[in-house]
């Protein structure tokens, strides 16, 4: 079995190693820096062919840890933004970079660490990736401060005063697990507002951030030293406390339970932006049945529900496909059973988790029996296969087992799902939409009206942009503090 660091740490923290600041040889990872002090590791299992090794929980260390990152941030505000943009996409870029050793070991190692397929998880690494370049980062700052110059020194603002973002103290980032890569964009965009960051990533998810320090430490050593990555298991509540004591802002990415964890954790003082679990969901109206269009729509469904392996906030738990069309609903979901049939060949299933595969079969064999009832159900999926599409003829919200299982429902006009998404306000994310013609502006205004915050055509569901108002919000603009600079107006002289 394979052992990887799951930690990052900036060179000169007293006390405790890093396997990445000095760069050894790729046998020897995880060797201390000479003369650190010796320091307890654990491990944990995260497939049969992987664990990962990190430090056991200590809060003195990670109480010294937050000192040294505090100490290490406070010269990030000298930076300018387009330093700081070049450099993280620099780092960015070289998981790109098919000749790259970085890139190389995040291929070798993100299958077993996330859960994927290889195909997926090169899929997942490219479509991350992108967002990591310079060109990227730079969108996502300028769409977010139209004069980025807040960023670097005060600038004009209303009445006569002047006006700039700041950094915090600390950000404490705690990262999920179902999406390989969250956690690295999260990184970046601290690092952007000019706050040190020490972050904790999911179980699933501590192989590209960690990786990712490392290509930070071998262009810019003076940024990445206002970095930290830093996996402990759930449970180390002591150590969870100390570090969240000492944050001057907290991201959290996570089920609900996990956001109420560490609210209740948080001094009131402490401000907190938190990504909870959201659900997808996509339509498909009847310009996309038509004959040449509707296998089209098919394979860009199939493929948004495969992302991921439907892991993310992005992926769609079920399609309301309008009647009417050139083809039924029921029709057109043989047709997306095909794509998915077809789309297995290239881009395969990683290991179903054992919980998703218990509640699949459950629901496929209710669906079977339906089926055979002659109920107006169908399930279409054969012997062995990872995917199931399931049609219902019930038009109801029906969330997905995940795992590669989408739901068809059948719609008389799009314009009734807005009413069907009625009591999922707290949940909604991303709706995907193709073959509404003129009447898509109409129906995106009724989708945001009933909570939606981002609508996207089928192909592009799982890729949002850096630059997307992540869950309604800004998430750059999140990470800074603003500061108001009244300036005295000097009297006027008499006459």
């Amino acid at each position: 079995m394979r052992t990887f660091p799951a930690w990052w740490l900036p060179p000169g923290v007293p006390g405790r190693a890093s396997p990445a600041a000095t760069k050894p040889p790729p046998h020897a990872r995880g060797a201390e820096h000479p003369g650190t002090a010796p320091t307890a590791f654990s491990t944990a299992s995260v497939s049969d062919h992987l664990r990962l090794r990190f430090p056991t929980p200590d809060p003195a260390f990670a109480r010294r840890l937050c000192d040294h990152l505090v100490e290490a941030g406070a010269r990030l505000h000298e930076r300018r933004t387009d330093s700081l943009v070049a450099s993280l996409g620099r780092a960015g870029a070289r998981f790109l970079d098919p000749a790259d050793p970085i890139r190389k070991e995040a291929l070798d190692v993100l299958p077993a660490a996330a859960g994927l397929s290889t195909a997926m998880a090169r899929e997942v690494l490219d479509g991350m990736a992108r967002d990591w370049t310079a060109d990227r980062l730079a969108r996502l700052v300028r769409s977010q401060f139209p004069d980025t110059a807040v960023l670097d020194g005060f600038r004009p603002g209303p009445g006569g005063s002047r006006v700039r973002a700041f950094g915090h103290r600390l950000i404490v980032q705690v990262g999920a697990g179902n999406v390989a890569g969250v956690s690295v964009g999260g990184v970046a965009r601290a690092l952007l507002a000019r706050s040190p960051v020490l972050l904790k990533p999911g179980l699933h998810d501590a192989v590209l951030p960690v990786l990712y320090a490392r290509a930070l430490a071998d262009c810019d050593p003076g940024l990445a030293a206002s970095l930290a990555v830093l996996y402990w298991p759930g449970g180390a509540d002591t150590m969870e406390a100390e570090v969240l004591s000492r944050a001057g802002l907290v991201v959290v990415y996570g089920g609900a339970d996990t956001v109420a964890a560490v609210r209740a954790r948080l001094p009131a003082t402490t401000p907190l932006v938190a990504y909870s679990h959201r659900v997808g969901v996509a339509l498909v109206g009847r310009d996309a049945l038509a004959t040449g269009r509707a296998d089209r729509a098919a394979l860009d469904a199939a493929r948004t529900v495969a992302t991921f392996d439907q892991r993310g906030c992005v992926s769609p738990h079920l399609f309301w496909v309008e009647e009417g069309g050139a083809l039924t609903p029921a029709e057109w979901a043989a047709r997306l059973a095909a794509a998915m049939a077809a789309l297995e060949q290239d881009l395969p299933a990683g290991p179903t988790p054992p919980e998703v595969a218990s509640r699949m079969q459950q629901l496929r064999g209710t669906w079977e029996l339906k089926q055979a009832a002659g109920e107006g159900a169908r399930v279409f999926r054969p012997a062995g296969a990872e995917w199931t599409v399931a049609y219902d003829p019930d038009p109801a919200f029906s969330p997905s087992c995940l795992g590669r299982f989408a739901w068809v429902k059948p719609v008389p006009d799009l314009e009734r799902v807005a009413g069907l998404l009625a009591g999922l306000r707290p949940f909604l994310q991303t709706a995907g939409l193709c073959g509404a013609g003129a009447r898509a502006a109409s129906l995106v205004e009724q989708l945001g009206a009933a909570g939606v915050t981002r609508v996207a055509p089928l192909r592009r569901m799982g890729w949002p942009p850096a630059w997307w108002h992540h869950d309604g919000g800004d998430p750059l603009r999140a990470l800074v503090r603003w500061v108001d600079w009244e300036v005295e107006q000097e009297p006027r002289a008499p006459g």
